[in-house]
């Protein structure tokens, strides 16, 4: 897992509210055994019609949101089936960060597992934050993991409360492996007692 600090980027708005898991990666594409591979099939029931054509109404299948790697959705985001897929599916689509009023628990976690940020903020500010984007030219913003900000580019700040380990999990770039083998010392001390026990 790489390490995250800090991202200004493009942004993208997708302003509905209780977007599950089952739309962010259709059931018919969890046949992949790797965790790569899925960004394409990202929102594909929204994304594309029947044949196979991009839908143009759909907000992410808009120009001046390509290359977006901070998503600004609704409330209750990521709900629905603990499938760990439509975190890959969203971070192999390009995404970093997520911001929304509230989320599905088990998405944040899955998404924290594979180096995503996942920011709450107060609805009303999450409606700031998504009027503040030029839906004709598109907008950046800037996230801090290290001071838990978020800043448009006109320079407001939007502060953010976040969970310490996790934070300190994706400053290090450390996912559970690495998190364990911060004890190795410690580890390989028990095996070596135990063994000769």
């Amino acid at each position: 897992m790489k390490a995250f600090s800090e991202v200004s980027a493009r942004v993208a708005v997708l302003d509905r509210p209780d977007v599950d898991t089952d739309q962010i990666i259709p059931k018919q594409f969890l046949k992949r055994i790797e965790r790569t591979g899925y960004g394409q099939y990202a929102f594909f029931d929204w994304r594309f019609d029947e044949d196979g054509n991009e839908r143009p109404g759909f907000e992410l299948n808009q120009p001046q949101f390509a290359g977006a790697r901070i998503l600004l959705a609704g409330r209750n985001f990521g709900c629905g089936s603990s499938r760990e897929h439509a975190a890959w599916a969203l971070q192999d689509a390009g995404f970093d960060v997520v911001i929304a009023p509230s989320f599905g628990d088990i998405f944040r976690s899955n998404a924290a597992k594979v180096g995503m940020v996942i920011v709450q903020l107060p609805e009303d500010q999450v409606k700031e934050l998504m009027e503040s984007v030029d839906l004709d030219r598109g907008s950046d913003l800037t996230v801090d993991l290290e001071a838990l900000t978020v800043t448009t580019l006109e320079g407001k700040v939007f502060p953010f409360a976040f969970d310490a380990s996790t934070q300190y999990r994706l400053l290090n770039g450390l996912d559970d492996i690495d998190l364990t083998l911060t004890h190795e010392t410690e580890i390989t001390a028990y095996e070596t007692s135990r063994a000769t026990r």
